[in-house]
């Protein structure tokens, strides 16, 4: 308290008032300087500015601002008696003379104000390094997710970020970034098990900070029972429109608060990216698909087309001197064959695209009517499952029709026409249930096992006649679906084609 009666008014400042002279001395004070450093009155009395502020030189020295235009302000700390430093900001002016003191100040605790400048140094920072990560060229985009993982629990303050995959009841950890290796990249469990599954199915970003607190409703998880995950902040991610799985931070330790606005804005501008990036590389496989494709098709075309156009053209040119009409035939069948070619490559072309919307197909039923199709006097089909599979019915129209063409006009792959030759010979055409799928099986010669790694291949065929691009279709088609297709051989030495992967 002052101890001069004409300046007790200033007891009446909540802010740190000091009177000093040019040497630093202090002369005059407030209660409020009394309260905040600690010293006692008489303590003052002695003090200089050099006792009470770290940066007291800033406005003791002659050749100073405050000495030399008679104001000035400082941020410095100011020591308190039991060493404690405060951020303040000083505001000091030259008196009067016949005042107390030669200078006074007033100071002002600005805590507050660090703190808020720390976090916007903070997250300016943040988002620089994250621009600096999505920027990097250098980096693929696996170890940019990985960069930003790391970025997210630094700040977050979380033990775990991951990357994870849903694929149906499953969630998949793609890329994780932790303290420790309870979870790795690879590692599956169940999708009910986890907070994702709430953050995916209402597709926003889910913040907890405690999950008791916040969600008692989700401690009942086995992520929560089992593994103690006890804060999450997790986003979906998405690709074609569609929720590919979340990007996600958590810990086994809860919070006192919530996550705060920033922390989610983060959360949700890494997904965003993430997003992005994946919708990216999913365009560029399928632009290269496309364009490898094209390759393809271009050169089977060039190929291909040019043995009959080259008999269409000297038939033509022998029907023309001669008039025979064997030559008039040749020609037809060049065509015959040319539109075969052409029809084949349309539909191959078109096999590998995006498939429509999917419905429940009986495969019993649609097999049989696939099998009316098939010229076949010798052949027979028998059906031995009962699976109903989710597919596009056009689609899986071409694959099973041209799985049992080739079968039936092959009697295998590898073998010449049995059905129509002249033993008399049939072959039977078999399909039957698998584990998650189906096969399609023949009796006929079978494929070599040197040659299965090639039966897929556009333009393979054993038969002179044959475009080689029913297998083809056949796999592109599954590709599609998300089926994986495998050939082998059958009960009876035939050609076995097993589909896997196929949603019932």
């Amino acid at each position: 308290m002052c101890d001069r009666p004409e300046l007790v008014f200033l007891d009446a400042l909540d802010d740190v008032f000091l009177g000093f002279e040019e040497t630093g001395a202090v002369a005059v004070w407030n209660s409020a300087a009394v309260e905040v450093t600690g010293y006692s009155a008489a303590e003052l009395a002695d003090a200089t500015l050099a006792d009470l502020l770290a940066g007291a030189e800033l406005l003791t020295d002659p050749e100073g601002e405050l000495f030399e235009s008679g104001s000035a302000v400082v941020e410095t700390d100011l020591v308190t008696a039991d060493g404690k430093r405060l951020p303040y900001e000083f505001k000091a002016h030259r008196l009067p003379e016949g005042s107390p003191a030669a200078f006074a100040g007033i100071g002002r605790d600005v805590t507050e104000r660090y703190r808020r400048r720390d976090r916007v140094e903070r997250r300016e920072r943040a988002l620089r390094e994250m621009y600096e990560i999505i920027a990097d060229r250098e980096l693929s985009f696996s170890e940019q997710v990985e960069a930003l993982l790391s970025l997210g629990r630094t700040e977050l303050d979380t033990d775990y970020g991951t990357l994870s995959k849903i694929d149906g009841e499953e969630y998949r950890f793609e890329i994780v970034d932790s303290a420790d290796d309870s979870v790795e990249a690879g590692d599956v469990v169940p999708l009910p098990a986890t907070n994702c599954e709430r953050a995916a199915s209402e597709e926003q970003t889910l913040v907890l900070g405690d999950v008791a607190r916040d969600a008692p409703e989700e401690t009942d998880r086995t992520g929560y029972v089992e593994w103690g995950v006890s804060c999450y902040i997790g986003a979906p991610v998405f690709v074609d429109d569609a929720v590919y799985g979340t990007f996600c931070f958590y810990d086994t330790e809860p919070r006192e608060g919530q996550f705060l606005d920033w922390e989610v804005t983060l959360v949700d501008l890494m997904s965003r990216w993430v997003s992005y990036g994946l919708q990216r590389e999913r365009t560029t496989d399928r632009l290269q698909e496309q364009n490898e494709r094209l390759e393809r098709f271009a050169s089977i075309v060039s190929h291909d087309l040019r043995n009959p156009l080259n008999v269409l053209k000297g038939s033509i040119e022998l029907a023309a001197d001669s008039g025979d009409r064997e030559n008039v035939e040749r020609a037809r069948r060049a065509v015959e064959q040319m539109e075969t070619m052409i029809d084949d490559l349309l539909t191959l072309a078109r096999s590998g695209e995006a498939i429509g919307e999917t419905t429940a197909v009986e495969l019993s039923s649609f097999t049989t009517s696939c099998f009316e199709t098939v010229p076949a006097e010798r052949a027979t089909l028998s059906v031995e499952t009962d699976r109903t599979v989710h597919a596009d019915e056009t689609r899986l129209r071409q694959l099973l029709g041209n799985l049992l063409k080739n079968a039936v006009e092959h009697g295998s792959t590898s073998g010449g026409p049995k059905a129509d030759d002249a033993t008399g010979e049939s072959v039977t055409v078999t399909v039957g249930d698998l584990d998650g799928g189906f096969y399609v099986e023949d009796d006929g010669p079978g494929i070599p096992a040197e040659k299965r790694e090639e039966v897929f291949e556009s333009g393979y065929s054993t038969s002179n006649g044959g475009t080689g691009f029913g297998l083809a279709i056949v796999a592109e088609v599954a590709d599609a679906h998300g089926w994986d297709v495998c050939v082998t051989e059958g009960a009876a030495g035939g050609a076995r084609f097993e589909f896997t992967g196929v949603e019932n």
